[in-house]
């Protein structure tokens, strides 16, 4: 197995990208921590924990944030960039959901109807480029994957994970919990 890369990710999330602005309130690191702080807080598993806090490393990655002033044209697919970068690290208990938490977004829209009035202004904004709401045969593709539900956890807790000054442990915090689930 490929080293973890632990410095390698710690240097992403210390990186002028994660200190840029993830939505209208809050950076990318911030919503990182906010996302692992809230599924640990559910009692879920390591896995999902870590998965929620690198759900957006895709976005670090390709430093593809566009201002919110400016026309978002185009879908990154920082969640496929993300999933395929961790890989060699982590197994699909990890990057199942980074995978698939923007079809999870996807997936609500189209099975809660009420699920879209709680998207932010920004979530709002790249859902149209990312393909809206599911279709029929969409969700009923996306129900069968195994990652499905730890993919709907990581997107609920991605739309909580956007509080202003909301004091969470920082990245270091996280370390332990990273190498537990590395693949060995």
């Amino acid at each position: 197995m490929t080293k973890l890369p632990l410095d390698a990710l710690s240097a992403l999330y210390a990186s002028p990208a994660a200190s840029r602005l993830y939505d209208e309130a809050i950076t990318e690191l911030q919503h990182a921590l906010q996302c692992a702080e809230l599924a640990t807080a559910a009692g879920e598993s390591d896995a999902l924990v870590a998965a929620a806090l690198l759900h957006d490393v895709g976005h670090l990655l390709l430093d593809d944030q566009v201002g919110l002033d400016e026309v978002l044209v185009d879908d990154c697919e920082h969640e496929k960039a993300g999933a395929r970068y961790l890989a060699p690290w982590f197994g699909p208990e990890v990057t199942g959901p980074v995978a698939l938490h923007v079809a999870a977004k996807r997936y609500l829209c189209a099975v809660e109807p009420s699920y879209f009035a709680t998207l932010s202004p920004s979530s709002v904004r790249t859902l149209a480029v990312q393909g809206g709401a599911m279709t029929a045969d969409e969700v009923d593709v996306f129900e069968r994957h195994p990652g499905s539900r730890g993919a709907v956890l990581v997107r609920r807790w991605d739309d909580m994970a956007k509080v202003p000054g909301r004091i969470v442990a920082g990245f270091d915090h996280y370390v332990d919990v990273l190498r537990t689930v590395a693949i060995r």
